[in-house]
């Protein structure tokens, strides 16, 4: 049974190291995406202009009126002070071909005060690399390798990503049993008839499993990369499991994991997973605009006795439904829990056609709901951010000390065969190969 797991966590490791040392370096980068971005984009984060902000909702309007080839489809209600809004946006359709327009970019940064366009970019751009699309570019990395969309398809990265973060999540609990260690011969234990051989046998137990936790830094360079790699799985499995869990539901969260909830649980769907999208060459035409969704989800937010103010609009035009999301302006990137309450309206007649409450719902929902909080450390505030960053390096660290393990062994296999080889020869008397074995015995 050993031998099949220690087979199985090895080409495991060997099969997705390369993907988990790229998530890992990208996951300990993006964990603080927005002050990254900040430092590196003033020119496109720091407002400029003093004085009262103007409506946001005219704001919408004369980035639509600058460039008609665009529609703005995330709308935020409010500026932290001395920072700029960024509203995003999504192509329309060119009713001469029928297609979508290519206007390079979908994000437009408006100083508040001034109504000023200080910039705009293509966020999660592969090229031209530069500082305005660092960080939306390694975003994009971590989560779907920036993969090319293929026979119509864009989410073969996602999907990739999210099969190897199902086999990681597996081979969590292979690469923990083989840390345990190896049961001794049965026989001898039974032969302790002593009251205190229980205790004992325990003891043993325990001072056997005891060094898988300990590293000797003092071992030389293959015992320090072979303890790092096992005891620091063990100090950091279970964040290990939770983060690999999780990247699993968000990648494969439509495929896999919520018919998978709905079937073992009573999982509330959101809108989104009761209407199909439609193609991106044919967007849902909203009757409503932002104005009447405004004042429609703030008058239902009173009516459910929310306090917060609406902080997001925001339009997902391929399933036609609008999102109102409630929130004050400090807490936009998230500050700690589950998320923001959410009010979806349908694009055509302004129906309420559902909601979403941090920490309401059945055990399912509020499960599917920490997902993301937790696989990026949202969950706990800045503590939860500062944890996560660490285990993207702890993630690195043990995709690049499993592959030298198996470098080491595989060396060690080579020569272990040409010294037989070579003894084999000496046996029949072929001393021409001498030469060659010894040679190949020293590398």
């Amino acid at each position: 049974m050993r031998l099949i797991l220690v087979t199985l966590h090895k080409w495991a490791g060997l099969l997705i190291a390369g993907f988990l040392f790229i998530s890992g370096l990208t996951g300990a980068v993006i964990s603080w995406d927005h002050e990254i971005d900040e430092w590196l984009n003033p020119h496109l984060t720091d407002a400029r202009a003093t004085g009262p902000a103007l409506p946001p909702l005219a704001l919408a309007q004369q980035i639509e009126a600058r460039h008609p080839q665009v529609m703005v489809i995330a709308l935020p209600m409010a500026a932290e002070p001395g920072h700029s809004l960024s509203f995003g946006v999504e192509p329309r359709v060119d009713r001469a071909t029928g297609k979508l327009f290519k206007p390079g970019f979908n994000q437009v940064f408006v100083d508040p005060a001034s109504g000023e366009e200080l910039g705009r970019r293509e966020w999660g751009a592969v090229w031209p690399l530069g500082k305005e699309n660092f960080v939306s570019f390694l975003y994009v990395l971590h989560y779907s390798l920036h993969l090319p969309k293929m026979w119509g398809i864009d989410r073969w990265g996602v999907w990739l990503l999210g099969a190897v973060a199902l086999v990681w999540t597996i081979d969590c609990f292979t690469g923990f049993w083989l840390t345990l260690p190896v049961r001794r011969a049965r026989q001898t234990e039974k032969t302790e008839k002593t009251a205190a051989s229980a205790p004992a046998a325990g003891k043993g137990w325990w001072q056997r499993w005891k060094p898988s936790w300990k590293i000797r830094w003092g071992g030389g360079p293959y015992r320090l990369n072979f303890d790092l790699h096992r005891a620091g799985g063990l100090w950091t499995w279970a964040l290990l499991f939770v983060i690999a869990f999780t990247a699993f539901s968000l990648n494969l969260y439509r495929e896999v994991f919520f018919p998978a909830m709905s079937l073992v649980s009573n999982a509330t769907p959101t809108p989104f997973e009761q209407r199909a999208p439609t193609a991106e060459e044919k967007p849902v035409v909203p009757v409503l605009g932002y104005a009447d969704v405004l004042a429609s989800a703030t008058q239902e937010a009173r009516r459910r006795g929310w306090d917060e103010p609406v902080g997001q609009l925001f339009y997902a035009q391929l399933f036609g439904i609008y999102g109102a999301q409630f929130y004050a302006p400090e807490d936009e990137h998230g500050a700690g829990g589950v998320g923001h309450r959410v009010l979806y309206l349908d694009a055509l007649d302004g129906r309420f056609v559902g909601s979403s409450e941090p920490w309401k719902g059945t055990a399912a929902d509020i499960f599917v709901q920490a997902q993301f909080p937790v696989h990026s450390g949202r969950i706990l505030g800045l503590p939860g951010r500062i944890l996560i960053s660490v285990m993207g390096l702890v993630v690195a660290m043990l995709s690049v000390t499993g592959v030298v393990i198996w470098l080491r062994k595989r060396r060690a296999q080579a020569r272990s065969r040409l010294q037989q080889d070579g003894a084999g020869a000496a046996s029949v008397g072929l001393p021409s190969t001498a030469p060659v074995v010894h040679a190949g015995a020293r590398g």
